[in-house]
């Protein structure tokens, strides 16, 4: 059966009347022994069968081709598909970054060239704002822009290519509240990936009574506040500055205080420091005692629970490192007492200095 195809194969080739491009089919199938069958009885068939019969083989070969290298083709659009979802993910958070009108929202409105319909408003809780001419116009969720221009189409029917500019003068549902010992308190805008030290500065910093403490409280998690505490300088400790989310409270906390009265240089009260004041501390802050301070007699005024109390201290062996520095709480008043003895002598000493000089004033010729 071999030697049939064989023996075809050399009559196609002879053959002037197929081309090159069919005797190459025709030797390739001739390889098939189904093929070869037909072929042993069409042998002695002219030239023209054997022609139309390499076209029908090479027209079976271009099938296979192409279905060959349709799984690839299909293979594409699927991988363009799989691509797709990360693209809209990696777009998504730019968009939810823009800032949206929201229930509350303080909003004034300004038409060019037409002042008499200037007008400020607060959006209310069914997501409206009372627009002159128009009407209640819902805003909720929009921004500024599409806001104004929603605004210009309604205005169009009353004025002639009105421009109207809309800002949002406080933002209720898209700030955080920003409340205690800061310079402006108030609600801030929260826009985009904002932190704890972005709200203290927009805020204006914190003041001169403000302690160290804070208290965070997410909208998500009201029950669950957060207690920061800032270090002396604030790039010591960057887990300090938490982010903040639209709809949270910043609360900062005044700072302790601890009163210093009686015979010192600069009585006062005196802020404490997170990790506390001792008695020493609060001391050298008030300028230190006078001349005729009593600092054996010195004393501590605490409130308890059960009412006022007294603890006596010895700022004397305090100084000379000989009694421990005694830690104060908050509110505490120590009290420097003067001694009566210096003050005697003291006084003493000015009148023998005063008669001393009238004595020598007097000796003068």
């Amino acid at each position: 059966m071999h030697m049939r195809a064989k023996e075809l194969a050399d009559r196609a080739q002879s053959s002037r009347v197929l081309p090159a491009v069919g005797r190459a089919k025709l030797l390739a199938l001739s390889k098939w022994s189904g093929l070869a069958r037909f072929l042993t009885v069409l042998g002695k068939a002219p030239a023209i069968i054997l022609l139309a019969i390499a076209c029908c083989a090479g027209s079976l070969l271009r099938a296979q081709d192409s279905t060959a290298t349709e799984p690839s083709t299909s293979a594409q659009p699927a991988a363009n598909d799989a691509q797709q979802p990360a693209t809209t993910n990696n777009t998504q958070p730019a968009a939810s970054a823009q800032l949206t009108i929201g229930v509350g929202d303080l909003i004034e409105m300004t038409v060019y060239n037409i002042p008499e319909l200037a007008t400020k408003t607060r959006v209310s809780s069914q997501g409206d704002m009372y627009c002159p001419l128009i009407g209640y116009m819902h805003v909720a969720g929009l921004t500024t822009e599409q806001a104004q221009t929603e605004i210009e189409e309604r205005l169009a029917s009353f004025v002639k290519n009105p421009h109207v500019t809309l800002f949002v003068a406080e933002y209720a549902s898209q700030g955080a509240s920003v409340l205690g010992e800061v310079a402006k308190p108030g609600i801030y805008p929260v826009l985009g990936q904002q932190h704890l030290f972005d709200l203290i500065s927009a805020a204006g910093g914190l003041t001169d009574k403000s302690g160290r403490m804070l208290t965070v409280t997410h909208r998500s998690d009201p029950d669950k506040p957060i207690t920061v505490q800032l270090p002396r300088n604030l790039q010591d400790n960057s887990e300090t500055n938490v982010p903040v989310f639209p709809g949270d409270t910043i609360i900062v906390h005044k700072a302790d205080i601890v009163y210093v009265v009686g015979d010192v240089l600069r009585p006062s009260g005196v802020l404490m420091d997170p990790s506390g004041l001792t008695v020493l501390q609060a001391l050298a802050l008030a300028g230190g005692t006078g001349r005729t301070a009593k600092l054996n007699g010195a004393r501590i005024l605490r409130k308890e629970t059960t009412g006022m109390t007294e603890v006596p201290i010895d700022l004397k062996k305090m100084l000379q490192a000989k009694a421990p520095d005694i830690p104060m709480e908050p509110n505490d008043i120590l009290i420097v007492p003067s001694s009566s003895g210096k003050i005697l002598a003291g006084r003493t000493l000015e009148a023998a200095l005063q008669a001393a000089t009238l004595v020598s004033v007097a000796a003068i010729p």
